[in-house]
């Protein structure tokens, strides 16, 4: 299954398994796991950043925090009219807001496309920075990452799991797909059956 950074970002927000909602980067330790664990996403966006050693402080937990919320704010207007996920609909951040900050943690490391072409080999494109600080460039990488998604094909398939318990968003991969996994599938169905169940022995009309 196919990965994208920013949906990786998003996904730090999920249900804990006991009906509450966990986050990966509640601390400081927890944000340099999610970062590590990334390094391949990564890579692209940031080569020069040795991700596997980096360790992230409060100041960057709070940055990449903020950044998430700009970028969830703006996978919910996406999904719109849908519900967006309900881990934070009733407080999520202006969309304006949201572009806004994503734009600015883009544009704070300057960079420039370089062309890298091997004596025997196809030429590439790779992006040589400007910028020295590691923190800076990493909020930079998964800023640029975000708009990459949002203004990318895969928008259009964009969605936020409707099964019981789910706050995760999730890209369809086929025409039928209606939850992120298999296991909320199988919650929702049950949901749905239990809720048969019982309006057909309260005497009610039974949901379709």
């Amino acid at each position: 299954m196919e990965r994208w950074l920013a949906l990786e970002l998003v996904s730090t927000i999920r249900h804990d398994g006991d009906g509450g909602v966990a986050d990966d980067l509640a601390t400081a330790q927890g944000a340099t796991h999610w970062i590590r664990a990334q390094r391949d996403l990564l890579a692209g966006h940031v080569p020069a950043v040795p991700v596997g050693e980096l360790v992230a402080d409060e100041n960057l937990r709070l940055g990449i925090v903020e950044l998430r919320q700009a970028v969830r704010a703006l996978f919910a207007r996406v999904v719109s009219p849908a519900p967006p996920s309900p881990a934070d609909a009733h407080r999520l951040m202006p969309a304006d807001q949201a572009m806004a900050h994503l734009n600015t943690a883009a544009a704070r490391e300057p960079v420039a496309p370089q062309l890298d072409w091997p004596a025997e080999g196809a030429p590439a494109a790779r992006l040589l920075s400007m910028e020295n600080d590691p923190y800076v460039r990493l909020l930079a990488a998964l800023a640029r990452a975000a708009i990459d998604f949002l203004s990318g094909p895969e928008r259009a398939q964009l969605r936020s799991c409707t099964a019981p318990r789910c706050v995760r968003y999730f890209v369809k991969s086929h025409g039928r797909q209606e939850w992120c996994k298999p296991s909320c599938g199988n919650r929702a169905r049950a949901a749905r059956h239990y809720s048969r169940q019982r309006a057909a022995a309260d005497g009610g009309s039974v949901p379709s």
